[in-house]
Order: C-alpha cells, then sequence, then structure tokens
C-alpha cells in the first residue's frame, strides 16, 4: 500500500508556478520525504500552463519535469492532474473558455481538442521519467457540470463519459501504458441527478480514484467523533467496488483529510488514526494520499477557513500533529494481506449505468445508514448491487460469502 500527500507548496500555493523557485520546492519535497510518504500529487494550474488554446508553454512543461526530478532524488513519485481546474474552492478556467469566449467545456469540439493537446503533451513532457506515476484527467472537474456550482455547462450522463474517454485517450497518447486516472468528488456517487455516475469512476482509467470529506454532510448529522464519520473513507472505498466490472480494480483513496472546525483540532489526531486503519483495512486499496503537504500562508485571502489549516506541516516545515500520526502509522505499519470483506451489503440503486437510485449512499440515506450501522458493531462489510448479488463467479472472485439486504 502507498501512502503519499497531495502538494501545496509552502510559499505562494499553486501561484507558485509563476515564480518558480527549485530550492522553495527542494525544501518542501525534504520535509514531505521526511514523513516516510513515497508520492506526491502534483497540479499544474491550467491557464498558465495552455495560456490560448494553441499554446502550451515549453517553459511551463520544463519546470513541471523539474519538479518531478527534484521528487525522484528524495525517492517520491509523482501523479500530475492536467485540467486545474478546481482547487480550495477556487476555478482556474483558461480564457479560452470563459466569458466572451464562453464555451461547454466538456462538449465544444475546440475546447475538447485543446484539453486533448494539453494533457497528451504533459504525458510526453513527463513519459520516461521512471517516478512519474502518470496522469489524472484533473481535479474534480465534474464540479463544472452542475449544481451547486454558479454557471456550470450542463450535460448528459452519456455526454459525461465521452468526455471522460476522450481524456484518458489523450493521457495514453502522451505517456503510453502509465495508470492514468481520473477523480470526481463525491456527488458522483451520493446524487442520482448528476452526469458523471459510479460506473464512470469504477469503470474507466486504471484505478478507482475516491475523495473523502467528512464536510459533506457526515461530520455536521453524526459528530467529529461518530463511527460513521470515522468510517467514511472506508465506506467510499468500498461503495466504489460496488460499481467495477474487474473485482480486482484497485481503488485510490486520492483525498481524505481532517477539516476544522467539523474535526476540531483536538480530534484531528484521532480521526487521522481511526480514518487510516479503517481505509487500510480494505482489501484492493493501491493507496491513500493525504489533503494536504503544507498549511495555505494566511497572507492569502479570501480561502475558505477549513482550506487553511489542512497541511501535514505549516509553511515553515514544522511537523504538525497530524502529520506525526501519519508518519507514525506508516512506520508501526506491518505490511500484510488484507482478508476479503466476507459478508457484503446488498445496494439498489438502479440501472448499474446511470444509478438514479444513489441518493439512499448518500450521508443520512437508506443504505448509508445500514452499512454504518453494520460496519460500526465491528464487521467488516462491503457492497454488492443488486444485479450481482446472484454472480456466484463474481461474488467468489471477491471472496464475498454472504449477501445480507438493508434492514
Amino acid at each position: 500500500m502507498r501512502f503519499g500527500v497531495n502538494y501545496t507548496p509552502s510559499r505562494g500555493w499553486f501561484h507558485h508556478w509563476l515564480d518558480f523557485d527549485l530550492d522553495d520546492i527542494r525544501a518542501d519535497l525534504d520535509s514531505i520525504a521526511g514523513l516516510g510518504l513515497d508520492h506526491i500529487r502534483v497540479f499544474p494550474l491550467w491557464p498558465l500552463f495552455q495560456p490560448n488554446r494553441t499554446l502550451i508553454r515549453p517553459r511551463a512543461l520544463e519546470q513541471l519535469g523539474r519538479l518531478v526530478d527534484a521528487a525522484a532524488e528524495r525517492g517520491l513519485d509523482v501523479g500530475v492532474d492536467g485540467l486545474q481546474g478546481h482547487l480550495s474552492s477556487f476555478d482556474f478556467i483558461p480564457s479560452w473558455t470563459t466569458t466572451w469566449h464562453r464555451r461547454d467545456l466538456f462538449t465544444d469540439p475546440e475546447v475538447i481538442d485543446g484539453q486533448e493537446c494539453y494533457l497528451t503533451a504533459l504525458g510526453k513532457a513527463l513519459a520516461g521519467r521512471p517516478n512519474f506515476l502518470g496522469l489524472g484527467v484533473g481535479n474534480e472537474v465534474n464540479q463544472f457540470s452542475g449544481d451547486p456550482h454558479p454557471a456550470p455547462d450542463r450535460i448528459t450522463q452519456e455526454q459525461a463519459g465521452h468526455w471522460l474517454r476522450r481524456m484518458l485517450a489523450a493521457c495514453e497518447r502522451g505517456a503510453p501504458g502509465l495508470p492514468h486516472v481520473h477523480a470526481s468528488y463525491d456527488v458522483a456517487w451520493y446524487d442520482g441527478r448528476h452526469p458523471f455516475t459510479p460506473a464512470h469512476s469504477a469503470r474507466l482509467g486504471a484505478m478507482t480514484a475516491v475523495h473523502s470529506w467528512v464536510f459533506n454532510g457526515t461530520a455536521q448529522r453524526y459528530g467529529p467523533q461518530g463511527a460513521a464519520t470515522e468510517l467514511h473513507a472506508a465506506y467510499l472505498i468500498e461503495l466504489s467496488k460496488a460499481w467495477a466490472d474487474d473485482p480486482d480494480r484497485p481503488v485510490w483513496l486520492q483525498e481524505v483529510g481532517a477539516p476544522a472546525p467539523h474535526i476540531p483540532p483536538e480530534r484531528a489526531v484521532a480521526f487521522t488514526r481511526a480514518t487510516l486503519a479503517n481505509a487500510a483495512d480494505c482489501p484492493g486499496l493501491w493507496g491513500i494520499t493525504w489533503w494536504c503537504s503544507h498549511d495555505v500562508d494566511r497572507s492569502l485571502a479570501d480561502f475558505p477557513e477549513l482550506e487553511y489549516d489542512l497541511g501535514l506541516l505549516t509553511n515553515d516545515h514544522r511537523v504538525k500533529p497530524v502529520g506525526a500520526e501519519l508518519a507514525r502509522f506508516i512506520r508501526e505499519r506491518r505490511p500484510a494481506v488484507v482478508e476479503p470483506r466476507r459478508t457484503a451489503l446488498l445496494l439498489d440503486a438502479g440501472d448499474p449505468e446511470t444509478a438514479p437510485g444513489r441518493g439512499v449512499c448518500a450521508p443520512g440515506g437508506a443504505f448509508f445508514s445500514s452499512w454504518m450501522r453494520v460496519a460500526s458493531g465491528g464487521s467488516r462489510v462491503g457492497v454488492v448491487l443488486g444485479q450481482r448479488a446472484r454472480d456466484a463467479g463474481y461474488l467468489a472472485r471477491r471472496g464475498i460469502e454472504e449477501v445480507v439486504a438493508v434492514g
């Protein structure tokens, strides 16, 4: 199992690309490697790398390569997300898609062509580096496709799937043979009206990426010490497996963190310990990538309050209690084969391709509540779609011996 962190530069946040300083980056990477982590996830800002649809800046690609090489010197592998996209409440969309040039991010032929060229260029710039893990299409790009975004590009589920397939193919053209992925925020699992579906997440790309944030209603409903709050990441991991065609498909817990005030500072270490232990007990988990490496400098304005203090490290590279807890977990964990979950809860979310009834999976929903009730009682429980409940071969490959109906 891999353990890493989403890299938030200590100086300038993601605006550091405007004032690229390799010495600052090396100091950041030293502090990350000192925690015992083995990989980072990196976020080029899309408008800075591709300021015009037909201009992908060579200098920006070269700087990204230097960052990846500096990570290699410290034993860190690097995954790179492309279409940034959305980060910590801010949107970073190039001017050639907005206002006077407003075009749909997911369906406009010229925009799609530009996106494909950009992702392919990123892949080509990094291909061949042994510590390059592969590309992510973008960070939670699905948030641009519907509510609550203030100006969404509304699309159908078919259009979302078509766009994802084209983007992943562009990643493959740039860096063939690497495990390229895409990631949605959890509305894809919880809202049957959303165009990005669980099937998209669990069947497209090399791995299923899940982002677990308990400010989604979980901590508000169940409290910072609630079992559902501490089990949320494990729940998303297990929920995602229900839609995977391949029972052996790996899952990447790509984002998870301890956001205050939903997780009060005095509870952050306990929450981290429980979240890590529960997630690591899920079979087929490729890795855990914490959000985030360094705090956001408070000299930067207008972030939501919870975004400033999510780091494992301070801006001057001091290890915070959550960072120390993650390092301890990695140091003391003994690698072992995680046994299959022999019992699975039956999930009926309607058609498996579109999952119109997936609202039952959301915090407070009937399925969510039933799964949490069973799991909090100490049972290691998985999830199976109703359409596969009688597929003996599929169940056997997952190691499931008993399927239990909700209620």
